[in-house]
């Protein structure tokens, strides 16, 4: 047994600076154990008090006939080092430190926490500034959160991990009130050792836990996180995350709750796609997915029958499903047929969705027959039963008579409770419905059991990095032509172009190319260059000196220093402009690709995948993040346009994600805005470049 199944599962408990009044947060510990039917030993620890609730109370650590596989500890930040080390030395698994007080509190905070860390020596610890656990499989209860005070609490499989002591309460206390069954409950707050990963590593080999859900402020190792939330992915375990920090005000909320660095939200949402972590929208949406989740069922569509009772309800849930791009489709007409037979009469909407059966929710055999005929129905892939104000009176009938159908199909049930009836919604929980008092609650469980089923989106392995030889380029910004020259050198097609000094060069480039061109300013130290006036578009040789002359005069104007040099290059016209970026933060480091051009900033159509260590993106990974794009269309030949060559796009992204992976932090930041994707067969150029090397 290692030290994290010890901490769960202990067989003995020392509650260090217990206290004899139960009404007290240091009497809570050892009255909670006992309240919920912990079979292990007890150790209450006070030098002050002899007996605890008739338990022998000891002095201090050395003084306990046994070594407690877990030390619960309740003294203060500036003494809770004493009570670890006395721990540790005796041979105890874990500590529980519950004081706060330390990293979150800043310098003094962090060196209090240092000096917790080296008393534990080998022994594991979970916190500081945390609540502690909850094992209601085994009534394990290692924490002094208030909310422990109720009575009931339904055991179910659904593990949750919390980076907050006081949100472990609230969603504890909100499970028991909605029915919805909890297996671990775990607050790792600061995480000076025991983290997420490692109890999402614990769950994914938990027999009793199916589904993982996580209050995320702050990854702290990413790479520890990855390879827990892969292994919960093998086992068959969807994880569900709601992550705070989605607002500046948020982030550094978050930030001063812990004292951990926050990675930008677009990198979680990138991190959390790509392993195949459910983001939930919303704090409600961290119970409502795992409870459909935490039924077993699998959704293979997006078609919905809502049987109902109630016209107005049913017409809420069908307009919020519609939204988020479930589709409600009317019977066919077998499956019209076989409604029809049930009920007669003017107030039977039997051939449409939402199907409106009056008297179901008084008629328990109608309702039963009803749910059969749909979860039979080839048109649906998913059922919501509406429960009505007649399911307050005898919320056991609509349950069990939804119960008793569920063995005859696998689709996804769930309930949506349409008057507000808590217990409607918990005896429905309880006998195996997800129940909803909220439209929205409903769609979003849907769409988790819906992203649950998604095929795995792990990244296709890619080949070793062949090193580019990179000697030759400056430290600091770059210019455009040697960005350019860089972005070239490891794969990436560029524009035809010349650095010029004068008019006369400048003539001269714009013959050898051809055509019509472009030209801009050639700096060092200025990164937008339309901003002053150092690009012209669409010129001919023989206007391109008048307008470099000019050109110079305008920037000269504007910065107070005149160009020496100039970029001269061919002009490209006919595709569709991409952005093409890097983005490094504490998470780690993502390519992004965006719709381009001088409009990137403004639409805000991107996506992210953070690189492999050590390696570039796939080619697969590189094409998937095209057709993320919400204007994916334009690429693929939007209303009669030409397809765009979308395979050298892909390689132009594999190439540049391979000069990112090699640079590492040699490279502060690199950005081609726009990269022209040409028509099929023609490739893409990028155009313009900018690149910052570190020293």
């Amino acid at each position: 047994m290692d030290a994290i199944e010890r901490l769960i599962r202990p067989r003995s408990v020392a509650v260090i600076g217990a206290s004899a009044d139960p009404s007290k947060t240091s009497g809570r510990p050892v009255s909670y154990l006992r309240k919920h039917g912990f079979a292990g030993a007890i150790y209450p620890v006070n030098p002050k008090v002899e007996n605890i609730g008739g338990l022998t109370c000891y002095p201090d650590v050395a003084s306990l006939p046994d070594v407690p596989d877990v030390g619960l500890v309740l003294l203060g930040a500036e003494r809770a080092h004493i009570a670890v080390r006395e721990l540790s030395e005796r041979g105890a698994a874990a500590a529980i430190v519950l004081a706060s007080g330390f990293t979150e509190a800043g310098a003094e905070g962090a060196a209090r926490q240092q000096q917790l860390m080296q008393a534990a020596g080998s022994m594991r610890i979970l916190g500081p500034n945390t609540i502690g656990l909850v094992n209601l499989t085994d009534n394990i209860v290692l924490s002094a959160s208030g909310a422990l005070a109720m009575d009931d609490f339904p055991a179910g499989s659904i593990g949750l991990i919390s980076q907050s002591g006081g949100i472990l309460g609230a969603l504890l206390s909100r499970a028991a009130a909605r029915g919805v069954g909890l297996s671990k409950l775990v607050s790792t707050s600061n995480e000076a050792d025991l983290e997420l990963a490692d109890f999402i590593d614990f769950l994914a080999g938990d027999s009793a836990t199916s589904v993982i859900a996580l209050y995320v402020e702050a990854i702290r190792n990413p790479s520890r996180f990855r390879e827990s939330v892969l292994k919960a992915r093998r086992a068959g375990k969807p994880i569900v995350a709601f992550k705070i920090g989605r607002s500046e005000a948020g982030a550094q909320a978050a930030v001063s709750h812990t004292g951990a660095l926050a990675g930008s939200d677009r990198m979680y949402d990138a991190l959390f796609r790509q392993l195949g972590v459910i983001r939930a929208k919303t704090f409600e949406d961290l119970l409502d997915i795992p409870a459909a989740l935490g039924a077993g069922r699998k959704l293979s569509g997006r078609r919905v029958a809502i049987l109902t009772s109630t016209g107005g309800a049913g017409t809420i849930v069908s307009d919020s499903l519609g939204v988020a791009g479930f589709a409600t489709p009317a019977p066919d007409p077998e499956t019209a047929a076989q409604l029809r037979a049930l009920q007669s009469g003017p107030q039977a909407n039997l051939d449409r969705n939402p199907i409106d059966v009056t008297l179901a929710g008084l008629q328990p055999d109608l309702l039963r027959a009803a749910i059969r005929i749909l979860l039979a129905s080839p048109s649906y892939d998913a059922l919501v039963v509406i429960a009505g104000s007649s399911a307050v009176g005898s919320p056991g009938l609509m349950a069990d008579a939804i119960h008793d159908c569920l063995p005859l199909s696998d689709k996804p049930v769930i309930a949506y409770v349409s008057p507000y009836a808590p217990k409607v919604v918990s005896v429905l929980t309880r006998r195996g419905v997800p129940a909803y008092t909220s439209a929205e609650s409903c769609t979003a469980a849907l769409d988790g059991l819906l992203r649950a089923g998604a095929p795995e989106q792990v990244q296709t392995p890619t080949s070793p990095l062949t090193a580019v030889d990179v000697s030759d380029f400056p430290a600091g910004s770059l210019d455009e032509a040697q960005a350019k020259a860089l972005f070239a050198r490891f794969g990436v097609p560029v524009v035809a172009e010349k650095v010029v000094a004068t008019a006369r060069e400048a003539e001269q480039a714009a013959r050898d190319l051809g055509g019509r061109v472009v030209l801009k300013i050639l700096s060092r130290e200025i990164a937008h260059k339309s901003d002053v006036g150092g690009v012209a578009v669409n010129l001919t040789a023989e206007a391109i000196g008048s307008r470099l002359m000019k050109m110079a005069d305008e920037v000269e104007a504007k910065v107070g220093t005149r160009p020496a040099q100039f970029l001269v290059q061919e002009m490209i016209s006919g595709g569709v402009e991409i952005i093409l970026g890097m983005h490094r933060d504490p998470l780690g480091t993502a390519i992004l690709l965006g719709m381009g051009g001088v409009t990137a900033e403004l639409f805000k159509d991107t996506t992210m995948r953070l690189l492999p260590t050590g390696a570039g993106l796939s080619h697969a990974d590189a094409l998937a993040m095209a057709r993320d794009l919400v204007t994916w269309p334009l690429l693929d030949g939007f209303r009669g346009r030409p397809k765009c060559d979308v395979e050298a796009l892909a390689e132009a992204i594999v190439a540049f994600s391979r000069l990112v992976a090699q640079l590492g932090d040699h490279l502060v930041e690199a950005e081609i805005n726009p990269v022209f994707v040409l028509p099929a067969g023609r490739g893409v150029k990028a155009a313009d470049g900018l690149v910052v090397l570190d020293a």
